[in-house]
């Protein structure tokens, strides 16, 4: 495969056809139907993690690299500022201490209270910045299992020159969740509520990407984390995370431990170590839909229809980012890369061969989190630490207690604030957790939103109305 700069894109399943980041950002998914990957990892500057540096220096040297020339020279340090005033702490993502080599990494400052703003508000200002550059249109269309959307709908609503199409499975996301996607009174964001689970509406999205109709006169994209942007946005956090163990003094590599669904916030951490950022490792903790555990312990990537926890952000059981993956743990072999997400694609499941998976165990390991372990995790983290927690970081915090023992300190991801899933967390510990300010504020505001068949006709039938609307 033709070999590329850090700011060229490649097809994890074969097209090197040259392609920016601006392309990369604005197609989000390779015409092969694969996903774009930068065509080498860049080398962090030497002083990235130093103690001392703001979130905004952090992401600029981690960010700069993959841009290159594709956008105007003050793009990314407009979009930056835009993302980290929308923070509510001066961190932007603060690491806290719970025990002697634990810590949690607070993800949930943000506009609606969940990691994926971090992302989501970067991907929208870069988006304004290619279009204003181009004069193009946009649509962007993506699956949520809740906080995508969320952060997607408040990040793009009435930009200019996009439209917003998201795909949740009906009643399968929290009510707050939901509120948060459909309460914003924006005629560019249409909200289809599919029946179905996560997995439909991801399946449903990828055909949409490939339906070249809708990319007659503007341009037809996704902001899930397939697209490369999302996926960048996320790097930073983990280099902060670095500094600020650096700065209490703690130098030893830290072990991070990631609550994952799709896989994207997982790979982000890889990609940082790819550059050079110093790891121990990477544990990716997922609930009972585990099918992510289950492809990484036992070597059989195999579909199950997704069942419904209190961590429904993670009810996934086909995790796009697993494809960047095991690309990568095939030396970047498309052939054989495409070969197995075709097989599993026509299939619903695929034996991973030795040498990748020797060499994805040797990146990530995987465990799985059932529900009463979960709630279990919820009481706890209240009565050793005082701190009230959603079902996903609970997920995380009990892989990442296992690990205490070995020598590096073990950092969790805190993915969401606890008021997102008042009923689950009000359940296991007799009271409701204080409110954030963005959920306070959605008030009993009236909801808009689309209940769908969850077929592809369906589906493509509502998306064309709305275009041509």
């Amino acid at each position: 495969m033709t070999q590329f700069a850090a700011d060229r894109y490649l097809s994890t399943r074969g097209d090197d056809t040259p392609t920016d980041f601006a392309g990369a950002l604005l197609r989000g998914m390779a015409p092969d139907g694969g996903l774009y990957m930068p065509g080498r990892w860049p080398t962090l500057p030497a002083d990235v993690a130093r103690p001392g540096r703001t979130y905004g220096q952090i992401a600029t040297d981690v960010l700069v690299p993959y841009l290159g020339d594709a956008l105007p020279p003050a793009a990314l340090e407009r979009s930056l500022a835009k993302l980290v005033a929308g923070f509510d702490d001066p961190a932007v993502t603060p690491l806290v201490q719970l025990s002697d080599d634990l810590w949690m990494l607070e993800l949930w400052h943000g506009p609606t209270a969940a990691f994926k703003d971090l992302a989501m508000q970067l991907a929208a200002a870069l988006s304004e910045e290619a279009l204003a550059a181009s004069g193009e249109r946009l649509t962007l269309v993506t699956a949520t299992s809740g906080d995508t959307g969320a952060a997607a709908v408040n990040a793009f609503a009435d930009k200019a020159n996009i439209r917003l199409i998201v795909l949740h499975p009906l009643d399968r996301v929290s009510p707050v969740q939901r509120r948060q996607m459909t309460t914003v009174p924006a005629d560019n964001v249409l909200n289809l509520a599919v029946e179905g689970d996560f997995d439909d509406c991801q399946r449903l999205v990828k055909g949409l990407l490939a339906e070249e109709s809708l990319r007659d006169g503007a341009r037809f994209s996704s902001v899930n984390s397939i697209n490369w942007a999302r996926l960048a946005g996320q790097i930073p956090y983990y280099v902060s995370a670095v500094m600020q163990l650096r700065a209490v003094g703690e130098d030893r590599a830290p072990h991070f431990v990631v609550p994952t669904g799709n896989f994207g916030d997982a790979f982000a951490g890889v990609a940082a170590q790819k550059s050079g950022l110093p790891v121990a490792g990477f544990t990716a903790a997922v609930n009972r839909n585990d099918a992510l555990a289950r492809a990484i312990n036992d070597g059989l990537y195999e579909r199950r229809p997704a069942v419904e926890t209190a961590s429904v952000s993670m009810d996934v059981q086909a995790p796009s980012n697993f494809e960047r993956l095991i690309f990568e743990a095939s030396g970047r072999d498309a052939v054989a890369t495409r070969a197995l997400f075709e097989t599993f694609a026509a299939e619903g499941r695929v034996e991973i061969p030795a040498v990748i998976l020797s060499a994805v165990r040797a990146q990530v390991a995987a465990v799985s989190v059932d529900e009463a372990t979960t709630r279990a995790e919820i009481a706890d983290a209240w009565e050793a630490y005082g701190r009230v927690v959603c079902p996903h970081t609970a997920v995380a915090l009990s892989a990442a207690r296992r690990l205490e023992s070995q020598d590096a300190p073990v950092v969790a991801l805190s993915t969401a604030h606890a008021a997102k899933f008042g009923g689950d967390v009000s359940s296991v510990l007799g009271f409701d957790p204080e409110p954030c300010p963005v959920i306070r504020d959605l008030g009993d505001r009236p909801e808009r939103l689309t209940v769908v068949e969850g077929t592809p006709e369906a589906v493509l039938a509502a998306v064309k109305g709305f275009m041509a609307g």
